[in-house]
């Protein structure tokens, strides 16, 4: 039996309220709808009280307190909009506004930037201080992630999240008082640290000093050339987020909106990844049941998430054989559009733009790796991410939230509901176990909901019984959580025969490429959205997909045949902890 929780009474403003003990003043003042101004804090971190922008008054404490790190206590009055508070406020916004870049203009974070935000809400017009900002060139030596060192306000949202829930570190403090800075170790670029380019950092960053490699004018670029037939490919995270941004519900599902945004934008196809979603899962599929059948390295573990990707080979090099074989959707479906596409339209795949709209920056850089090609072709021409398509939308002035709903272009756009579910944490796992049982056993699947394998949980473990055989799977989202899981299979005490793993936070709807507002309570919204797509599909298995059937039968053959592998396969290779992107240049 629960004990009941212990209980205080408080008052904010004059208002008195009973909150739980151990809640923060920031955390009290919202359950009376009061948003106390703040920087550092973030609803989905611990504590850090760097930038104490969230000071308020407690009667009988001589000094302001910090409402973000201040736990209340029985009887405790608070004030948050006094003189003094306002004043002190103000002065920090002020020396932050000195050494901060504002070109504001330029910036890719401009109007949707929490700094901005707070100099609106306290009516600061322009600075009144003189500038310290020492303007340092952008680092821009990767496809993924932008840093401008000079707009930095030194809040550590970027350092917390690669440490506690990435696991990685790649960004830390250094230096003390006037000096004090976010960087890498030894100052280094991102690729020459341990970065995997997940781009959890810039989700978080309040400001533009992360944000992604925008591509957006080279995808207006492409389609403003009359030689070139420009297709895009959208993401299953994508319909469930990008409506935060334009006037919708967290957790809308705004699919047919989109697909009508994109036909307006320019773009001559608009296709569905979930239909590449559903090739993966009949190649990964396949290669599981092999490697039961044939005695194949198990584990097997997913390979459809660009930053774990990343993460295994810089981490667990003398276990990549445990990785599918298999490329990503995003990497299938270039390579069909490239071929099987190319072949049926008649038009020459040199001729072809394959663009992607993920919710992940990681994706920029799988499109360039050399192994993502065939015949010297890339499967993927350009990758943009759910805020640089919402950019896109707004430049164009649609109003999105009136829009009409539009269907897929043919024969890339139809998918299922298991190809929706790749968007969250445990969705690849599920799409995959619907398939391997029915084509294993012969038999039809009685019940397609895995609930053991949904929700927000870091690690998940479920068990399904393949005739008289039951194998064990593991599910693990945010790279901390994928560590754990690795460490046990380096040891070989892991019971487990397949291993689904994303790199970010409850898998794509939390990816590094999502709008800035997204948080946990969000991101379970976008998780319930998808699962409501599966629900009303009219199909919910991959091998059920008519258009897959004719992809085969017409041009395929059949899963891992000489023609699957060469274009929808591909390898890893162990490296060190730098990258080297010399290709790019040439």
């Amino acid at each position: 039996m629960q004990s009941e929780k212990k209980m205080v009474n408080i008052k904010i403003n004059n208002i008195p309220l009973k909150v739980e003990a151990g809640t923060t003043i920031i955390e009290a003042a919202k359950l009376i709808h009061i948003d106390i101004p703040h920087l550092c804090y973030h609803p989905d971190q611990t504590v850090k009280a760097h930038c104490r922008m969230c000071v308020v008054e407690v009667v009988g404490s001589r000094k302001l307190l910090a409402a973000c790190s201040t736990v209340v206590w029985e009887g405790i009055e608070v004030h948050t909009d006094t003189k003094r508070v306002r004043d002190t406020q103000v002065g920090i916004l002020e020396l932050i506004l000195a050494n901060h870049g504002q070109n504001c203009l330029s910036c890719a974070r401009n109007q949707n930037c929490e700094l901005q935000d707070l100099c609106s809400r306290f009516n600061i017009l322009r600075p009144t201080l003189p500038s310290v900002n020492v303007k340092q060139p952008m680092q821009i030596k990767n496809p993924s992630i932008v840093r401008d060192l000079s707009k930095c306000v030194k809040c550590g949202r970027c350092v917390k999240v690669c440490k506690e829930v990435q696991g990685i570190s790649a960004l830390t403090y250094s230096n003390r008082s006037s000096n004090f800075m976010v960087t890498t170790a030894y100052n280094k670029p991102l690729e020459d640290t341990d970065c995997t380019f997940c781009g959890q950092c810039s989700v978080v960053c309040p400001v533009g000093a992360i944000v992604e490699l925008d591509d957006t004018q080279r995808v207006w670029e492409a389609m403003h050339d009359p030689k070139k037939h420009v297709i895009v490919q959208v993401a299953p995270a994508v319909r469930v987020a990008l409506g935060d941004s334009l006037g919708l519900k967290p957790g809308t599902i705004a699919t047919g909106k989109l697909v009508t945004a994109l036909k307006m934008l320019g773009f001559d196809k608009v296709f569905d990844t979930n239909f590449a979603a559903d090739l993966t899962i009949m190649e990964e599929g396949s290669e599981l049941l092999d490697r039961i059948k044939n005695g194949g390295p198990l584990p097997m573990i997913t390979s459809c998430s660009p930053g774990w990707i990343n993460f295994m080979e810089k981490n667990f090099g003398d276990l990549l054989e445990h990785l599918s074989t298999a490329k990503s959707p995003q990497q299938m479906f270039g390579a069909v559009s490239k071929s099987y596409y190319a072949k049926k339209t008649g038009i020459d795949p040199h001729d072809i733009v394959t663009v992607s709209i993920m919710p992940c920056t990681a994706k920029k850089y799988e499109a360039t790796r050399p192994e993502m090609e065939h015949d010297g072709i890339p499967d993927v021409d350009i990758v943009i991410t759910t805020r640089e398509l919402i950019k896109m939308i707004k430049y164009v002035g649609l109003k999105f939230v009136d829009l009409p709903s539009t269907e897929f272009d043919s024969p890339l756009g139809l998918g299922t509901g298991a190809g929706a579910i790749f968007g969250t944490s445990g969705g690849v796992m599920e799409a995959a176990l619907r398939t391997v049982y029915e084509v294993y056993t012969g038999k039809e699947l009685k019940k397609l909901d895995f609930i053991d394998v949904r929700g927000y949980e870091g690690i998940k473990e479920a068990s399904i019984k393949l005739g008289d055989k039951e194998i064990k799977v593991a599910i693990a989202h945010g790279l901390l959580n994928a560590r754990k899981l690795m460490e046990g299979v380096k040891a070989g005490e892991t019971p487990y025969t397949f291993i689904e793993i994303m790199a970010c936070p409850g898998g794509c709807i939390g990816g590094g490429g999502q709008p800035v507002t997204t948080i946990v309570d969000i991101k379970k919204l976008r998780m319930d959205a998808l699962y409501d797509i599966d629900n009303s599909s009219a199909i919910r298995k991959s091998h059920e997909n008519p258009d897959i059937v004719t992809l085969y039968n017409e041009y395929l053959g059949s899963p891992l045949s000489e023609l699957s592998h060469e274009l929808l396969h591909t390898h890893y290779t162990a490296r060190k902890k730098v990258y080297d992107f010399s290709y790019l240049e040439e």
